[in-house]
């Protein structure tokens, strides 16, 4: 009889995983048929495309996007902008660093549809003609580069860097917030400290900036 009472314990046991599993998966399954029958698809239904108009690199660009395409996406997958880079995806080493109204940011971690009119600056739009800009020229001087999937990232964090400076934020290396922060290197270090090079050419980096930052003269 013991042994009887054990096998019934075990078969219920067994009976109820079981039960519990489907019942879960027909929950999950079911989801959306409920969330229709109580008037809820707009939740679960995707939205559809928009239409936008991006600023970039000084001309007008009119895209009809999944609105939860990212920027980084739009510039790549829609206008072959591919000087941006998709390296983690997650915002973390900044290849995708592109300038959005002055100022430095990571597209990965943005939607396209969110930058209606904003002035957008990729790496293609920096230099003027066949003439390079001063960042890229310096870069090259100094060989601020090895095999070169983040230097785009890295040349646009640097313009923008600059202009940070110029207009006096403070950075956390800034011995004295309340006074004009001098760029050394442990200034330069600290504000690029978002971009990353698994090559680590951060010497010539610094260098190329610092280059740039005194006009080129060195």
């Amino acid at each position: 009889m013991r042994q009887n009472s054990d096998t019934r314990l075990r078969l219920s046991r067994r009976t109820m995983l079981e039960a519990g599993t489907a019942v879960a998966a027909l929950s999950f399954v079911g989801q959306p048929q409920l969330a229709r029958s109580a008037g809820l698809a707009d939740a679960e239904t995707p939205p559809g495309p928009m239409t936008v108009r991006l600023l970039i690199n000084g001309g007008p660009q009119i895209l009809t996007l999944d609105p939860r395409t990212t920027l980084l996406d739009a510039l790549r997958e829609h206008l072959a902008l591919t000087g941006t880079k998709k390296g983690c995806d997650q915002g973390q080493c900044g290849a995708c660093t592109v300038i959005v109204n002055g100022q430095r940011i990571n597209s990965c971690l943005t939607l396209a549809v969110m930058h209606a009119d904003d002035e957008i600056t990729t790496i293609e739009g920096l230099a003027d003609g066949g003439d390079l800009h001063p960042m890229q020229a310096a870069f090259v001087r100094h060989d601020g580069l090895q095999c070169g999937y983040c230097t785009p990232g890295q040349i646009c964090s640097a313009v923008a860097v600059l202009a940070e400076h110029k207009a006096g934020w403070p950075s956390y290396a800034t011995a004295d917030v309340a006074t004009a922060p001098v760029l050394t290197d442990a200034e330069i270090s600290e504000r690029m400290s978002g971009n990353i090079c698994r090559c680590s050419a951060y010497p010539n980096i610094v260098a190329a900036i610092r280059d740039a930052a005194e006009g080129g003269r060195s």
